[in-house]
């Protein structure tokens, strides 16, 4: 048994903000576990896990560290060679090799619609920043919440740049190679193809896979319970 309880560290993707976590922070609490959501700036994947890593830096305690889409990269990255990484989960995220980035696995297999629902404007750091349009927020990004919670959280959605979504993986060796990894996911995911979160769960050797049927991309949003039993299990392995 772990001397130090392990802390959840939550980490959001795009078009998303810490608050897309609250139902599932929510069930964790009840079951007595220590949750940090973290803000993930969607700047680029090497400065959004540099940040990542100094918010574990901050906690001085063993952490499951837990991504959702865009998130996945940063997790990865951020976890790379960090002993206090115990757990990886991967929620409806990438789990990408060195080299590669989201764009290029998001498209690896038929079934992302994502493209055509974003809005592209120029940004002053340089290059163009992304947001899903309002009006195509719901059907593309949470098709299984109602549509009341979809507009809010379409209102409420982070930009990302497109420098971070075309940046690649630049950790020698990616992190679900050597620390132990969970996958869960919606079958009806219109971000990433369901084939994509498979394959990349497959060959991250995953010790468990949980693919929710009907679910979209908001699945922490929209199946709180199942993602949270998941995140359990990995904490689980943590503590020993």
């Amino acid at each position: 048994m772990s001397e130090q309880q392990p802390v959840v560290v939550l980490v959001h993707g795009a078009f998303a903000e810490s608050a897309s976590w609250n139902r599932v922070i929510q069930r964790l609490h009840t079951h007595g576990l220590s949750v940090v959501a973290a803000a993930n700036p969607l700047r680029s994947v090497e400065g959004d896990a540099a940040y990542v890593r100094d918010v574990i830096a901050g906690l001085g305690r063993p952490v499951v560290l837990v991504g959702h889409s865009y998130g996945g990269m940063v997790v990865t990255q951020a976890a790379a060679g960090h002993p206090a990484v115990r757990a990886l989960v991967y929620v409806a995220a990438f789990a990408p090799e060195p080299g590669e980035n989201a764009l290029l696995l998001s498209g690896k297999f038929e079934g992302s619609t994502l493209g055509a629902a974003l809005e592209a404007y120029p940004v002053v750091s340089g290059g163009n920043e992304f947001r899903i349009a309002a009006d195509r927020f719901h059907h593309q990004f949470c098709a299984d919440l109602d549509a009341g919670e979809a507009a809010l959280m379409a209102a409420t959605q982070r930009p990302v740049t497109e420098r971070a979504l075309t940046g690649a993986l630049t950790a020698d060796e990616p992190a679900w190679r050597t620390i132990p990894s969970w996958f869960v996911h919606g079958e009806r995911d219109l971000n990433i193809p369901a084939a994509a979160l498979r394959f990349m769960a497959e060959r991250a050797g995953a010790r468990r896979t949980r693919e929710i049927a009907g679910a979209s991309h908001a699945v922490a949003a929209s199946q709180p319970d199942a993602v949270t039993v998941v995140i359990r299990d990995a904490a689980d392995h943590a503590r020993r």
